[in-house]
């Protein structure tokens, strides 16, 4: 898992994962790097600026606007029940699919 963390800190930006949700739209999964991480605590959802500058703590947080924003989630996962946590950071671009990875840390 060391490896994993390592290689992720080389190079994080704008890679892309697969996120799973349940039917209510809460995170349960994300695959990324051929791994399934299951999430294993409450995700942090955020809603900000679409530009993908800064950290999630200081993205611009939406509050009955009509514009689209990009969408950010910070989730906490783990491979196994052995193996350390890690924070994900994954980001949504207004009008796209696809989730990128905008940064991963390990505990």
């Amino acid at each position: 898992m060391a490896a994993i963390l390592e290689q992720a800190q080389q190079r994080t930006q704008g890679e892309p994962v697969e996120v799973r949700f349940t039917p209510r739209g809460r995170p349960l999964a994300v695959r990324w790097r051929g791994r399934l991480w299951p999430v294993v605590a409450e995700p942090v959802h955020e809603v900000g600026q679409p530009d993908g500058t800064g950290s999630m703590d200081d993205a611009d947080v939406v509050v009955d606007t009509p514009a689209v924003k990009a969408e950010c989630w910070r989730l906490q996962v783990q491979a196994s029940s052995a193996s350390p946590l890690h924070t994900l950071e994954v980001r949504r671009q207004p009008g796209r699919n696809e989730w990128l990875l905008r940064d991963v840390s390990g505990e």
